[in-house]
């Protein structure tokens, strides 16, 4: 059984950092592109970042300089260092898990991020 697991998430001033974790189990991580999307209330889901297997990113520009995407392959974890929080970043995070190959996409339950002062 397939499993993504996020953390990390919570409350933080506008300003400020935080780093959301996503641990997954059965699947062969290290061949999956990695992703993060947020779904903010009344908007449609959206990319944040995506790491291929072969360590390409790939960047929202809303996002691009402050967020950092990184995966672990040992750990089957991928993160998502969150820089410079402001207002438009609070949105529920997802974690994907992607293989163009067998054809297969795999989500996270979502964690809660909020910039506010």
């Amino acid at each position: 059984q397939v499993q993504l697991v996020e953390s990390g998430g919570g409350l933080v001033q506008p300003g400020g950092s935080l780093r959301l974790s996503c641990a997954a189990s059965g699947i062969f991580f290290s061949i999956y592109t990695m992703g993060w999307y947020r779904q903010a209330p009344g908007k449609q889901r959206e990319l944040v970042a995506t790491l291929t297997s072969g360590g390409s990113t790939n960047y929202a520009g809303s996002v691009k300089g402050r967020f950092t995407i990184s995966r672990d392959n040992a750990k089957s974890t991928v993160y998502l260092q969150m820089n410079n929080l402001k207002p438009e970043d609070t949105a529920v995070y997802y974690c994907n898990a992607h293989n163009s190959y067998y054809n297969n996409d795999y989500w996270g339950q979502g964690t809660q991020v909020t910039a506010s002062s």
